[in-house]
C-alpha cells in the first residue's frame, strides 16, 4: 500500500494547523491590547469634568484610542478658527516632539478634507490618495501608509480632527476601528466644550 499520499496529506494538515494557531495567537495579542486600551479609555472618561488639564486628558484619550485600534502613530489637531489652519495639539509616535504645534494650511491633506466636509474617512493607501498632503512625511521623515481620520464636532462647528496612522499589524483599519475613533472624537469634543465653558465662566464680564 502506498502511504505517501496519506503522509503528504497529514503534513499539509499539520502545516495548516500551525498557521492557524499562529494567526490565533496574533488575534489574541491584538484583543488583549484592545481590552487594555478600552480599560484606559474608560478611566480617562471618568476624568472629563471642569478644571481638568484638558491637554493631558486629550493626550490620554488619544493614547488609549491608538492602543485599541493598534495604530503606531496618531494626532489630535485643533482648528484655529481665525486662520482656518489645523494645529497639531497632541501627537503620539515617532514625530511626537517635532510635529506638535505644526500647522496644516486650510483644507490641506486628509485632515483638512475631513474638517471641511465634517465626515470621517479611512484611507488604505494614503500616498495614492489625491487628498493626501505629503508635506508632513517629507518634512519629518515619516511614512504614512494607512490612515483613519474623524472630525471633532460641536453641532455644525468643527473643533478639529483625530487621526490614527499605520496599523501596527499588516491589516487595514476596520469598521470597528472607525466606530471607536468616532466615540473618542465625541468624548474629546465634550471635553473641549467643557473646557471652553469653564474658561468663559472664569472671564470677567
Amino acid at each position: 500500500m502506498d502511504t505517501q499520499p496519506v503522509v503528504r496529506g497529514l503534513q499539509l494538515e499539520v502545516s495548516r494547523l500551525r498557521e492557524e494557531n499562529r494567526a490565533l495567537k496574533d488575534e489574541l495579542t491584538i484583543l488583549r491590547g484592545a481590552v487594555s486600551g478600552l480599560d484606559s479609555l474608560n478611566a480617562v472618561i471618568q476624568r472629563i469634568r471642569p478644571g481638568v488639564d484638558i491637554l493631558q486628558l486629550l493626550d490620554d484619550l488619544l493614547a488609549s484610542a491608538l492602543a485599541v485600534v493598534s495604530a503606531t502613530d496618531g494626532s489630535l489637531l485643533l482648528l484655529d478658527e481665525e486662520s482656518g489652519e489645523l494645529v497639531f495639539a497632541v501627537v503620539h509616535g515617532q514625530a511626537r516632539e517635532r510635529l506638535r504645534n505644526f500647522r496644516l494650511p486650510p483644507g490641506a491633506g486628509i485632515a483638512g478634507w475631513v474638517a471641511s466636509h465634517r465626515e470621517p474617512l479611512v484611507v488604505h493607501d494614503a500616498p495614492s490618495d489625491p487628498r493626501f498632503y505629503p508635506g508632513i512625511d517629507e518634512t519629518f521623515g515619516f511614512h504614512t501608509h494607512t490612515l483613519a481620520c474623524v472630525p471633532l464636532l460641536d453641532g455644525h462647528r468643527v473643533l478639529g480632527v483625530i487621526e490614527a496612522i499605520n496599523k501596527s499589524t499588516a491589516r487595514d483599519f476596520s469598521p470597528q476601528d472607525h466606530d471607536l475613533l468616532l466615540l473618542v472624537a465625541m468624548l474629546a469634543s465634550v471635553a473641549l466644550r467643557r473646557a471652553e465653558a469653564t474658561a468663559d465662566e472664569a472671564t470677567p464680564a
